[in-house]
């Protein structure tokens, strides 16, 4: 049994990259691959900032608390991982500086494969296909991207990288995506409808 106040295990945080043009247009990206902007290098900065001045990063507000049972102090970031996309690298490497962490880049947290919906606005995908856009917000394991890969494929390669990184020690950073946090947020048992499963810049415990 957990003791009251105690993390059950290694915490993984799941941060999303900072502001891109895409994100600002409200674009699809997928496998685009986008710089970061001058507001997504703030957040960036901003998200380093507050990772390295938090000794309990739930605590005191660095991160917010995930579905998936971390009840307790979360400690400093001791590893991290990142989508090997220029607009995650960019932001990992803007955190990793700050910390004095080596990033390792991770394939499996790469954004959801949108296929033909890359570059569209969510309302051009919305007019293309109103129920596929549809099981897409409502997060449908079964909704498959047109030419692209399935919301259930997303779950099962991010699940594969949240466990092999919770057998390391605590507390690994995973540096990515609002649809790899998204898919993470509902395993964890949070129905999160999108967009918006996490704002760019903000970090999310689990």
């Amino acid at each position: 049994m957990t003791p009251a106040g105690a993390v059950p295990g290694p915490v993984v945080v799941f941060a999303r990259h900072g502001e891109t043009d895409d994100n600002a247009a409200g674009r699809f990206q997928g496998h685009r691959n986008p710089p970061l902007n001058d507001r997504g290098r703030e957040q960036a900065a901003a998200l380093a900032e507050r990772l390295a001045s938090a000794g309990d990063l739930v605590g005191e507000g660095a991160v917010r608390v995930g579905h998936d049972g971390v009840t307790g102090p979360v400690p400093a970031v001791q590893t991290i991982w990142a989508s090997p996309y220029t607009r995650a690298r960019e932001t990992a490497e803007i955190v990793a500086a700050r910390l004095g962490l080596p990033v390792t880049f991770d394939e499996r947290l790469k954004e959801s494969d949108v296929g033909d919906w890359a570059g569209l606005t969510y309302l051009e995908a919305q007019a293309s296909d109103p129920a596929a856009f549809q099981a897409w917000v409502d997060g449908d394991p079964a909704h498959v991207f047109p030419g692209g890969e399935s919301l259930a494929q997303v779950s099962d390669r991010v699940q594969l990288a949240l466990a092999e990184a919770r057998a390391l020690d605590p507390t690994v950073l995973f540096v990515c995506h609002g649809g790899v946090i998204r898919s993470a947020l509902r395993a964890a048992g949070h129905p999160v409808r999108e967009p918006g499963a996490a704002h760019n810049g903000e970090a999310v415990a689990l």
